[in-house]
């Protein structure tokens, strides 16, 4: 990332989330009275001043914790704290300082970064009621007080920031394909995420459902630019307990929302089960490009017909994706995983793709050519002329006589034909009909 890097660090529940949040100006970070909610690095960007910086969330960290998640936190934390040039330290002014401030105060100085010490929920703000100068014994200099729940203080926060920012340098708006991996939870989507970066970007642990944010990531390689989404794997709905649960759900659907093409990720140990073809149908209801990513292939038996067999049992299972290319991996040994992005692009480049209206319909006469349109009652349907409304996915209208002839069946031959012209691999193709009297 060429834009500076702010980082937000602190120990459990100080309030980084509603300050990360607020700054950014969307809910992007998971906001809940209860500590350890965010776990990954959360990234945003963000404007003050006409200065812009991407903005990082952080876990709520305790660095003498030996709980495997906490100390898998801690590591996302240094790598945050180490790609940072400017860290905020948030604490609680009402619980004042804890030894735990003092474990992080102590970390964050060994970084040699310029930090600002922020002392968060300080609801009387300006009155001067709550004792800020103990603070000062952390040794990081002045601290700011700030309510974060009430938005005061912060730009106060943001300018001390901004003036230990070093100048950017951020690149011209090039085309960077966004990229969302999803699938259900424990299925090596942060896996494959730190294969392909060839860092612990994400936490990854054998207990079902950790990434609970959908992660951004910037990633650059000899075949273009990408944001790479992690998202949190969506459980049946039976199992969703938690508030927090319900908001990862909610990320996941939005993660979906703004990429340009889903890596549908099934594990060859289980085939494809009800969970994925609720989640498949959320990219493809989205017109979103979609590649079905079998993980774990390299944990599976195989003969001379496994690979026909997989592939088959996919697609039966998977109706609504025949159109979407199928691709064997194993996050964990590196099997493939170099072949994603020719595919990721092929398909980015089929769901954008726009044709003209001229040949279109000269496509279209070919396929009414070789199969007439339906009749009903003695009522035969007719097609005037289609143009091209849109992209991502590409979507036609065709002008009709008369919409109720236009039945599913020819819609889909329709499709087929114009996705056999112009290739379109792993892109939903949608059809409007209107009706147009003819003169």
């Amino acid at each position: 990332m060429s834009k500076p890097i702010v980082a937000i660090v602190g120990r459990p529940n100080v309030g980084k989330s509603t300050f990360f949040n607020y700054v950014v100006g969307q809910r992007i970070s998971i906001v809940e009275d209860e500590p350890g909610v965010t776990r990954d690095r959360i990234y945003a960007q963000a404007n003050w001043c006409g200065k812009n910086f991407t903005l990082i969330d952080t876990g709520g960290i305790e660095p003498k914790s030996n709980d495997t998640i906490i100390v898998n936190m801690l590591e996302q934390v240094n790598i945050a704290i180490s790609m940072a040039d400017v860290i905020i330290f948030m604490t609680d002014i009402k619980n004042g300082i804890l030894e735990t401030d003092k474990d992080i105060a102590l970390m964050l100085k060994k970084s040699r970064k310029p930090i600002i010490l922020v002392c968060n929920k300080s609801d009387n703000f300006g009155k001067k009621t709550e004792d800020i100068s103990e603070f000062y014994a952390l040794g990081i200099g002045e601290p700011l007080a700030i309510s974060s729940t009430n938005a005061l203080g912060i730009g106060d926060v943001l300018e001390a920031v901004c003036k230990k920012l070093p100048e950017s340098d951020e690149e011209n708006d090039e085309e960077i394909t966004k990229v969302a991996i999803i699938g259900k939870p424990n299925v090596g989507k942060s896996s494959l995420i730190n294969r392909i970066l060839g860092e612990n970007r994400v936490i990854v642990s054998n207990i079902a459902g950790t990434t609970r944010d959908a992660i951004d990531t910037y990633h650059e390689n000899e075949h273009g630019k990408y944001t790479l989404i992690d998202t949190a794997g969506i459980r049946r709905h039976s199992k969703i307990k938690e508030n927090i649960e319900k908001y990862s759900i909610m990320r996941t659907l939005l993660a979906i929302e703004r990429s340009d093409v889903c890596l549908m990720m099934i594990d060859a140990k289980e085939g494809v089960t009800e969970q994925d073809t609720k989640i498949a149908g959320e990219a493809h209801d989205a017109g979103k490009g979609i590649i079905i990513v079998v993980n774990k292939w390299d944990e599976i038996e195989k003969d001379n017909n496994t690979f026909n067999k997989f592939k088959k049992e996919i697609y039966n299972k998977l109706a609504y994706l025949t159109y979407a290319p199928i691709i064997f991996i194993s996050a964990k040994t590196g099997q493939r995983v170099d072949k994603l992005f020719d595919m990721i692009n092929n398909v980015a480049k089929m769901n954008a793709l726009r044709v003209p209206t001229g040949v279109l319909n000269q496509v279209i006469d070919e396929a009414i050519a070789i199969t007439q349109p339906p009749t009903d009652k003695g009522r035969r349907l007719k097609i005037l002329y289609v143009t091209q409304a849109s992209t991502k996915p590409p979507t036609f209208i065709v002008f009709v006589n008369n919409k109720d002839l236009f039945h599913f069946s020819y819609e889909r031959y329709l499709v087929n034909h114009i996705r056999k012209e112009f290739g379109l691999e792993g892109s939903p193709i949608r059809m409007i009909a209107r009706e147009k009297v003819e003169k």
